[in-house]
């Protein structure tokens, strides 16, 4: 296994990253976001990526971008029809050689440096399966938004990712991760078996499963640029999206629940009963509304008396 010290020595040494890119009718941002990949200064890397059924002309833009960079850089690119978004990253994941998976969004673009600070990080904490960083947020045309994705666009409280604990609670009850901002180990992603296909929304599922075994950190580097616009699907103000997706996300908490100890499996029931309360508040409900916001009061105030006074055991990340 490659080390910090290995790469201090020789950069040729440093592990092979793939670039897993699943696009889908992004004629306006993929090349961008190719480009990206090939003028980060990480020299030992590949891009897979998959065109899954776009529609407009993402697909040839692609193509045509490997026609004058395959020379520069590994390649793989598959064009077929939609399968969607988990099914593509298992089929990414599948095809890729390198031994960490940098996640990609064919939208967004990687910010140079990134690369190799995640690396790091995760040749220096081998127990680590996956490592998160943090996003600039811009606009469709590329005007920055926000400095901190995390913070200015989720609000979240970077102080919880200095420990494993803190990461747990942070996944549970305040997923604040926008972007393609994730480095993870192939053997982790065997181990946490990969996507489960068919849901909308993907990631909370799969961090969740991570943060389970305390294989998730953290480092406070900005390693993607994070772009809105109208077709973001996570970012939808469409009513009935939007509850589509809530129903998902409270199907996953309910599932996941097993996978923790408590008070973590209290906290886990009380953000599905929280969800509960947003889809009930959407589809203007009141029974269900109360019910769920009494469950989520009540089992929020149980988590709180079962969680430990101090942390002190809790691994820094």
């Amino acid at each position: 296994m490659t080390t910090t010290a290995d790469i201090s020595k020789s950069p040729a040494a440093m592990p092979l990253v793939s670039v897993l890119i699943p696009a889908y009718n992004h004629e306006h941002f993929v090349q961008r976001c190719l480009d990206s990949v090939l003028e980060d200064p990480y020299p030992a890397k590949e891009i897979v990526i998959i065109d899954d059924g776009s529609t407009d002309g993402t697909g040839e833009l692609i193509a045509e971008w490997v026609a004058r960079n395959g020379q520069y850089i590994p390649v793989e690119y598959v064009r077929r029809a939609n399968k969607g978004i988990s099914a593509t990253l298992n089929e990414l994941a599948a095809r890729a050689r390198g031994e960490f998976f940098r996640l990609g969004a064919s939208d967004d673009y990687l910010l140079p440096g990134g690369l190799d600070a995640q690396v790091r990080y995760l040749l220096a904490h081998p127990r680590k399966g996956a490592v998160i960083g943090d996003s600039v947020v811009i606009d469709q045309d590329g005007n920055k938004l926000h400095d901190s994705g995390m913070c200015d666009l989720h609000g979240a409280d970077k102080r919880l990712y200095d420990s494993d604990d803190g990461i747990r609670r942070a996944v549970i009850t305040r997923w604040a991760i926008g972007g393609p901002v994730t480095l993870i180990r192939k053997s982790a992603l065997e181990t946490v078996a990969r996507w489960s296909e068919g849901l909308r929304i993907d990631d909370w599922d799969l961090f969740l499963r991570l943060a389970a075994r305390d294989e998730l950190g953290f480092i406070d580097v900005s390693v993607c640029a994070y772009r809105l616009h109208g077709t973001n699907l996570s970012k939808t103000r469409h009513t009935a999206t939007r509850i589509v997706n809530l129903i998902e996300s409270r199907q996953v908490a309910l599932r996941r629940v097993c996978l923790f100890d408590e008070p973590y499996q209290t906290l886990l029931r009380a953000q599905s009963h929280y969800i509960g309360a947003k889809i009930a508040y959407l589809q203007q409900r009141v029974g269900p509304l109360v019910f769920h916001m009494t469950a989520y009061l009540a089992l929020s105030v149980l988590s709180k008396l079962r969680f430990p006074s101090t942390h002190a055991h809790a691994e820094h990340v």
